[in-house]
């Protein structure tokens, strides 16, 4: 009896190892739910918006300019953040301070990518901190999930005016 007790007991304990690692290896190469919190991506996704999240991009490096993007933050690595991709490796970014009075021009180096949110009033991006290495991307948004009213893909941003190519 004690002999059949620990068998299923290993049995069970060797399942749910195996189905934790198959969970891990699909949530860190394939995708997950996310929550996004915060103001700067509105109006495309609101403050506790739930969407999906695709990790395939980044290890295939296909993320492209206009894409929405779920990174670790530069500044407290704790924390994930929600932005849009305005600029890859070389390019040439037009910046601007918040009173969007002094203007001038970056340059995006190589392996990192610029990034802004939808509410250029209300967000902490790449314009105070700079590029990010393109190893803090961890997916790709493409689907929102909640609320149920915007349920589907994700629409265009409203600053498409920025993805330029000069």
């Amino acid at each position: 009896m004690l002999r059949r007790a620990l068998g299923k007991t290993f049995r069970l304990i060797g399942y749910t190892i195996q189905y934790g690692c198959i969970a891990h290896c699909a949530f860190e190469y394939v995708g997950g739910v996310v929550m996004c919190s915060g103001p700067s991506m509105e109006p495309t996704i609101e403050n506790s918006a739930v969407v999906f999240a695709e990790n395939l991009s980044r290890h295939f490096y296909s993320i492209q300019r206009g894409d929405i993007i779920i990174a670790k933050s530069p500044s407290n690595p704790k924390s994930n953040i929600c932005k849009r991709v305005i600029g890859l490796e070389g390019d040439k970014i037009l910046t601007s301070s918040p009173s969007d009075f002094f203007k001038s021009h970056s340059y995006v180096p190589v392996g990192h990518v610029w990034i802004e949110g939808d509410n250029l009033q209300n967000s902490t991006d790449s314009r105070s901190y700079g590029p990010i290495p393109y190893g803090l991307i961890r997916g790709r948004i493409f689907f929102k999930i909640w609320p149920l009213s915007d349920f589907g893909f994700l629409r265009d941003s409203p600053n498409s005016h920025r993805f330029s190519d000069d």
